[in-house]
């Protein structure tokens, strides 16, 4: 992924976290080296609403793809019964997507 488009993930992710702690969500993002290859960016859990895996995108996938390790590794979470939401944002309407199904493959249609 070009420099440019990371470094704006990277403000929506700081934004989010940020956020998400504010609601009092544990925010622990993922390092993305090669043993966590195909992980999402975030661990949440809240005491409330449980626990999610958040990946970061820019809104309308403008710019942002999955990577094949992501593409080989959010079906089998699903599998395993483990969802993933796609967030593209930081606002109320971005974080009331945790609340709803894990959307991560309603995400794929936008990159065709």
């Amino acid at each position: 992924m070009p420099r440019h488009l990371e470094q704006h993930e990277s403000k929506i992710q700081e934004k989010l976290i940020k956020e998400l702690r504010y609601l009092e969500w544990f925010v622990k993002p993922t390092h993305g080296n090669m043993y966590q290859s195909g992980f999402p960016d975030l661990y949440c859990a809240h005491r409330k609403y449980g626990q999610r895996w958040v990946e970061v995108k820019l809104p309308d996938m403008a710019g942002s793809r999955f990577t094949a390790a992501q593409l080989s590794t959010f079906p089998q979470l699903a599998a395993a019964g483990v969802g993933v939401w796609i967030l593209t944002g930081w606002e109320a309407h971005d974080i009331k997507k945790l609340f709803g199904p894990p959307n991560w493959y309603q995400f794929l249609s936008i990159m065709r």
